[in-house]
């Protein structure tokens, strides 16, 4: 009987055949013995042949089963013996062992299994393998090396047939950045090729997979491993492993390669010391393992000279020696912290500040199995998760800005990874990386976000872009999957192929947030009839650590964000897709928003904000503004900073202001209506009155144009809204190129006295400066900004004020107060010092002073309003300029009539004769011929002076007499 964990020997012989037999040679793997299962023998027989040679041989090589059972470790003692076979049948001949060779040495457990090992030379063939269980868990490109058989089962190994292939390096010893090729030579059909690599003093091997340095590539005769820049993390031994003839096969190289200077540590890498006070210094040199020997030398350079510039010793923090000027004082990292600290002495001989690249030694190793993975070695579906767990550990100790790049470079490395290979991560891994993200965006801007920003600007925008690759990457049986944290919320679910419904998220944060894609734009994603996962991740804080970039169509401007970014992703049958409808609600702002998401494609790469295929709908109502976009991706809104909230107040300011402008501009044009034919009677008194009625009727079609805006679909598409912006930028202009055209009259009449136009001339020249030239500059601003998509506000009719078409309005228009301010004070200096060679002033004064009173009230209220108008663009600007220029904006009508129309004597004269009644004839032709007092000259002389006037003294005593 079989004693219990005793040795068993399976044989393979060969056999002296006596006689002529004929029968068939056995290969291995093709008969039950050599492949699956061995004829169970006869334990007290001991043997039995189960093969014969092919042909009439003296001896042959043949596989026989042999069981032979010890009760102890003395069996090699009993094999010393000639064994003689049984009988196999009557006709057959008696054969002598002549030689002997072990294949398999198997130990019996105590349930009767067998736990079968392979002797040298021999090896299980492939699909013995694949049918049963190995002793222990084996690396998957090894040969199976032992295997468990049960009591009813046999197996031996198989003898090894010659190599079916040759492997060999294009060079043993490789140049570091040079292309390593190791050539695969198939002698036979190879399957299931794999390659590993084995770094010195490594125990296991290493997978090796396409990677950003590893190419793999295979044809019919040969398969190619290339290794692209290559470095001493690349030198090791390097194994194929495949399928061939039935069995695992193993063909192995050593490479070796140089090391590179940088590889080298060297402290410190500069000494500058004093000689006459130094008395001895230590310089260490740290190379990695290699099979190479390498030889370390000093080479000092030139001593310094007496006089020469020099940095004092400091002991503040780390002791820095006496350095020489222009040279780099170096100091070793504290415990557990890889790198260097550097500070330089400056030319002037002052230490410059210290500069430290020490890292965490933990996280400098998870970087570098990070970048590992990606340049293709490794098993990513494993050691990404253990790397996630890992960093969830070590971001609790992450004390500087080297740390946090570390761990952020680990991050993105590992996404990227995720993306080239597109496995799948667990529910533990994705709670580890939102466990960790959540603690990264709570750690201090000014000490550690900043100084990383300083080295990686793009540090944020490759955070948010890692985090949303990995948070989609969750695997479909995790679905759903809800998790929160301060900073991190994630919400995640699958929907069935067959008409998927809508979907819908909302999480409560600050703001609210909502978001719902439309069964529309879903329903064609499940056509191949795969399920669909859809992914919703809120990062809190992460927008104000991403740079200050805006896209085209969002200007130059600075943005307040809502301190939020909405990830939205969708995955279908193991892929991503960015096109669909999305709808986001975002409440509590109550700024005009802009629907933005975050193109990490701008600006070289560093990332933005655009606008592109996104618009806001705002439900002013509810303080929510609702964002559409066409695509998917991070999305956010922006606030402008120089925007004052809308509120109740302002809007009520705005829409009373604009009433009452309109209300006292149409009673502008009613006195008019009555007093027209009596304030006109002479040139100056024509044209002023032109100019005002003309800015009365510009002023009024733009405040109804304004005030009606609202009401029209906005955007750019709309082309109600595209010419109401439009009309109201021309009218606007209008009314105070009128002003100017006003001014410009007066200052011409002070100085040309004697040289006085026309007043069909005057007049033409003014429909040209108050209608022509607003046209110009409108249809400028049209033409220029609309193609950019910079000539519409968003969501409002008007001008943008980011992209510059506002200040098409505000620049002429600030630039016509500073004239009309130069000709005011002009004209104050020239009726308070007048020249007795320009004519009679006492006549000028009266037909002037009008002109002067209106501008003089009207300038400083206009210039202050556009003033403030341009202060409210600026940024941080406070709520008290909002209101003046709302007010003084709304009631420029009111002005217009107080101080333009109603405060010119004459007009207030006639609009008493004309209601009261009371006046006779001669009072009414005294007021008719008292503006005339004022002449018109043509060429120095006066037309009217042949006409007798009365004094104002005499017209005044006239008319009370009356």
């Amino acid at each position: 009987m079989v004693c219990s964990a005793a040795p068993v020997l399976l044989l393979a012989m060969t056999l002296p055949l006596v006689g002529s037999p004929v029968a068939q040679a056995s290969q291995p793997g093709q008969n039950q013995a050599g492949g699956e299962l061995g004829q169970q023998l006869d334990q007290k027989s001991g043997a039995s042949a189960a093969a014969s040679a092919s042909a009439p041989v003296e001896s042959a090589l043949a596989s026989v089963y042999v069981q032979m059972d010890f009760p102890d470790q003395t069996w090699p003692l009993a094999l010393s013996g000639t064994l003689t076979l049984p009988l196999a049948s009557a006709s057959s001949s008696p054969g002598t062992l002549t030689g002997l060779s072990l294949t398999t040495e198997c130990n019996v457990d105590h349930e009767g299994y067998s736990h079968c090992a392979c002797l040298s030379g021999y090896q299980w063939n492939a699909s013995v393998c694949s049918h049963h269980q190995a002793c222990q868990m084996p690396h998957n490109h090894r040969p199976c090396g032992c295997l468990v058989f049960s009591p009813a089962e046999a197996g031996y190994c198989q003898l090894l047939p010659p190599a079916p292939g040759t492997l060999s390096p294009n060079s043993w010893v490789q140049t570091p950045g040079s292309t390593l090729n190791l050539t695969l030579v198939k002698n036979h059909e190879t399957t299931d090729l794999d390659w590993f690599l084995r770094p010195p003093g490594s125990p296991t091997p290493i997978l090796l997979q396409p990677g950003t340095h590893v190419s793999l590539t295979s044809s019919p005769g040969q398969a190619v491993l290339s290794i692209l820049n290559v470095s001493h993390k690349w030198a090791g031994e390097y194994t194929c492993c495949f399928e061939a003839q039935g069995f695992r096969w193993e063909l192995s190289q050593v490479v070796k390669v140089a090391l590179q200077a940088t590889d080298v540590t060297r402290l410190p890498d500069q000494l500058s010391i004093l000689s006459s006070t130094c008395v001895g210094f230590q310089l260490t040199c740290c190379i990695p393992s290699t099979h190479l020997t390498y030889t370390a030398s000093w080479s000092p350079e030139e001593g310094s000279r007496d006089g020469d510039t020099t940095c004092p010793e400091d002991s503040s923090a780390v002791t820095w020696n006496v350095t020489k000027a222009g040279h780099v004082a170096h100091a070793p990292c504290p415990a557990n912290r890889t790198g260097l600290v550097e500070r330089t002495c400056g030319p002037d001989g002052a230490w410059e500040p210290v500069r430290s690249s020490c890292t965490r030694t933990e996280l400098l190793a998870l970087h570098h199995r990070a970048w590992l993975l990606q340049a293709g070695q490794g098993w990513p579906a494993a050691e990404v998760s253990q790397i996630l767990a890992q960093l969830s550990e070590q971001v609790a100790v992450v004390s500087s800005p080297s740390d946090l790049l570390a761990l952020l470079g680990t991050i993105s490395l590992l996404a990227k990874v995720v993306v080239d290979t597109r496995i799948q991560l667990p529910r533990r891994a994705l709670e580890a990386l939102l466990k960790t993200t959540d603690k990264v965006l709570d750690m201090d801007t000014s000490s550690l976000w900043a100084p990383a920003q300083a080295q990686e600007p793009s540090a944020g925008s490759d955070l948010l872009l890692a985090v949303e690759i990995l948070a989609r990457s969750l695997c479909p049986r995790d679905h759903p999957f809800s998790f929160s944290l301060r900073n991190v919320r994630l919400q995640t679910q699958l929907l069935g192929p067959a008409s998927p419904a809508d979907y819908r998220a909302s999480f409560s944060t600050q703001p609210p947030l909502q978001a719902h894609i439309p069964r529309r734009s879903l329903a064609p994603l499940g056509h191949n009839g795969t399920d669909i996962s859809i992914t919703s991740l809120v990062l809190q804080k992460l927008d104000h650590l991403l740079p200050s970039n805006y896209g085209q169509g969002l200007g130059s401007s600075l943005y307040a964000t809502p301190g939020l970014v909405l990830a939205i992703s969708i995955m279908a049958g193991g892929q991503a897709f960015n096109q669909g409808e999305v709808i986001m609600d975002f409440g509590g702002t109550d700024s005009t928003s802009h629907c933005v998401f975050w193109d990490h494609h701008l600006f070289q790469g560093k990332g933005g904000w655009s606008d592109e295929g996104c618009r806001v709908q705002s439900a002013r109502a509810n303080s929510t503004s609702q964002c559409i976009c066409r695509h998917l991706t991070a999305f956010s809104i922006l606030m402008s900073r120089n925007t004052v909230p809308e509120n109740p107040t302002l809007e009520l300011l705005s829409r009373v202001g604009l009433g009452a402008s309109i209300l006292a501009l149409l009673v502008c044009l009613g006195v008019y209506r009555l007093v027209w034919r009596v304030v006109v009677q002479n040139k100056v008194a024509y044209l002023r009155h032109t100019a005002l009625l003309n800015v009365v009727l510009c002023l009024l079609a733009a405040d109804t144009c304004f005030l009606g805006a609202p009401l029209l679909p906005p955007g750019p598409r709309s082309p109600l809204c595209l010419a109401a912006a439009f009309l109201c930028h021309f009218l606007y202009l209008a009314t105070f190129f009128w002003m100017l055209a006003q001014a410009l009259m007066l200052a011409h009449q002070l100085l040309f006295v004697f040289r006085q136009l026309s007043k069909g001339r005057v007049l033409s020249l003014m429909v040209v400066l108050g209608y022509m030239c607003p046209m110009g500059f409108a249809g400028a601003a049209l033409g220029l900004y609309l193609p950019r998509g910079q000539y519409l506000g968003e969501g409002a009719c008007w001008l943008n004020g980011k992209g510059g078409a506002l200040y098409a309005f505000v620049g002429p228009v600030l630039a016509i107060v500073g004239v009309n301010g130069l000709v005011l004070a002009m004209a104050v200096l020239k009726l308070l010092r007048p020249s007795l060679s320009e004519g009679p002033q006492v006549k000028k004064r009266h037909a002037l002073l009008g002109v002067i009173k209106a501008l003089l009230v009207l300038t400083p209220i206009f210039g202050l309003t556009w003033g403030l108008g341009l202060a409210t663009l600026l940024e941080e600007v406070s709520i008290i300029p909002h209101y003046i220029f709302t007010i003084l904006n709304t009631t420029q009508g009111v002005f217009i009539l107080l101080f333009g129309c109603l405060m010119d004597k004459k007009v207030r004269e006639a609009l008493l004769e004309r209601f009261c009644r009371t006046q006779s004839p001669n009072s009414t032709i005294s007021l008719a011929t008292y503006e005339s007092h004022v002449p018109e000259h043509r060429g120095g002389r006066s037309e009217d002076a042949r006409s007798p006037v009365p004094t104002p003294k005499l017209f005044k005593q006239k008319y009370r007499e009356n």
